[in-house]
């Protein structure tokens, strides 16, 4: 009998804010948020991530950003790392290239969230993939709108494709 492995699939949650967020923004948005999310996927020893120069990996928790604020197991999947790395080519080739980037509505958490149910069928956390309506929905956030449109987050890391 074939058995088939498997390989476990962790969401590595960071806080861009470093809980400045959590400070200011009752404040500046009149609504409570516990941090400004950037998310990645580890699997097969690599942390893969979106940003604005497409998508990028880096040995776990070696971005700047150091060490992430929480870690959440998705459980185990069984795509191997060869397969992983077409899947991956494909979205750079498409949906995920470096021209794809936006900060509320195309960024490193709907990237996690659509490679998470790929990998595993589990989503990762709304609080996460909710945050950019949750900041527009406020007077204060339609005002900063064009200002972090404008804005690409990359905390480093080498681009799959080898482009810069």
């Amino acid at each position: 009998m074939d058995q088939t492995e498997s390989y476990p699939v962790k969401l590595y949650i960071y806080d861009m804010s470093r809980g400045m967020a959590r400070q200011l923004s009752p404040l500046m948005l009149g609504r409570q948020l516990d941090g400004i999310w950037h998310t990645a996927i580890v699997i097969h020893g690599k942390e893969f991530f979106f940003v604005g120069e497409g998508i990028n990996n880096c040995p776990p928790g070696s971005t700047p950003l150091g060490q992430p604020g929480s870690v959440v197991d998705l459980g185990s999947t069984e795509v191997s790392a060869e397969l992983f790395m077409d899947y991956l080519m494909s979205l750079a080739a498409s949906t995920y290239g470096r021209d794809k980037y936006n900060l509320f509505e195309h960024n490193c958490n709907t990237f996690s969230d659509e490679v998470a149910q790929f990998l595993t069928g589990k989503k990762i956390p709304s609080y996460i993939t909710d945050l950019p309506t949750e900041v527009l929905s406020t007077p204060f956030g339609q005002i900063l709108r064009p200002l972090l449109d404008s804005i690409v987050i990359n905390p480093g890391g080498s681009n799959i494709t080898g482009q810069r």
